[in-house]
């Protein structure tokens, strides 16, 4: 994880990366209770055997279940010690290039590409790519809105 003591030191580093998150394992347990808990049992998620004749081979993770991730990954990726909270403010843009097949180790990559005041602290907006240890596509690329708070 990269450290940085005040949100000051970020404003030099707007269009570089900052940070690094830990590996994630999504497997197919996780999968199954992401499907629960949001409802959606489609079976290219659910079904193993259905989703072997399927067009990945095998299951793949929701692209929403990636997205639920990025908050450990920012958890992971780096921290800034004067901050006392940070709160989601939102997304821009969101994709998923390619699918997260089960049993895939998943990190995000940070890059600030905005730093702006806001009362009591600054906005963030970082461009999270994530990516698979199997390399390739990245299989989720999403601009996300952080407020943190001194």
């Amino acid at each position: 994880m990269r450290m940085f003591d005040t949100l000051d030191q970020l404003q030099p580093l707007i269009g570089q990366e900052i940070g690094l998150s830990d590996w994630v394992e999504v497997d197919q347990a996780r999968i199954n209770a992401f499907a629960e808990a949001t409802e959606d049992r489609q079976w290219i998620h659910t079904d193993p055997a259905r989703a072997a004749q399927g067009p990945f081979g095998g299951p793949i993770a929701h692209g929403f279940l990636t997205l639920s991730l990025l908050p450990h990954f920012f958890e992971t990726g780096f921290r800034v010690r004067e901050t006392r909270m940070g709160v989601n403010y939102g997304l821009d843009r969101v994709r998923f290039p390619a699918p997260v097949p089960t049993g895939s180790r998943l990190r995000g990559r940070f890059v600030l590409k905005k730093l702006d005041p806001v009362e009591g602290g600054m906005q963030l907006l970082v461009e999270v790519t994530v990516e698979t240890e199997r390399g390739g596509k990245p299989v989720c690329v999403a601009e996300s809105i952080t407020r943190q708070y001194r």
